[in-house]
């Protein structure tokens, strides 16, 4: 295997580790932690590569906290802000990039309860009525985790900047 292959796995596993890390330490906060952040990051640098730590981390949360049903729509969740982020331009500048980034994080935020939700009624068999309730319940987390994900979202420019130039160094000095 290449040596670049190994760097990149060494360095997505590592990112991935941090994801959840970084979430275990914010859990005297719910649904307020920096994973929306750091998928933002990863996705704007990595673009498709950037399922690799996002995968790592889901695969540590199930193995930390058991691979229960509760874990079964985190296979697909976070995808769905790896794919809204996905579809930020690559060339726009970092004011334009930024206000899509807290967008994308905020929307995921908000919805992510609704994103959760059909998962829950074919697994728990809830009628169309019983799964707006399910949402409508968990609309006041779903704001707080919003708030959270706009929080956080300030950090993705500097920490793109970061990330951005220790990966062109790094590729440089192959």
């Amino acid at each position: 295997m290449k040596k670049s292959r190994l760097v990149d796995i060494a360095i997505f596993a590592m990112f991935g580790t941090i994801m959840f890390i970084s979430k275990l330490i914010m859990e005297f906060l719910p649904n307020v932690h920096p994973i929306a952040m750091f998928i933002t990051v990863f996705t704007l640098v990595y673009r498709k590569k950037a399922l690799i730590p996002i995968y790592v981390f889901v695969l540590l949360t199930g193995a930390y906290a058991g691979f229960n049903i509760w874990w079964i729509p985190y296979l697909y969740i976070w995808t769905v802000l790896w794919g809204f982020v996905m579809l930020i331009p690559k060339n726009l500048s970092l004011y334009k990039t930024a206000v899509f980034s807290t967008l994308a994080c905020a929307l995921h935020g908000i919805l992510f309860g609704t994103l959760y939700a059909p998962f829950q009624a074919i697994a728990f068999h809830l009628t169309f009525e019983a799964t707006i309730s399910w949402i409508a319940a968990g609309l006041p987390w779903d704001a707080v985790h919003m708030v959270g994900n706009i929080a956080m979202s300030t950090l993705v420019i500097p920490l793109y900047k970061v990330v951005s130039k220790l990966e062109e160094k790094r590729k440089a000095e192959q």
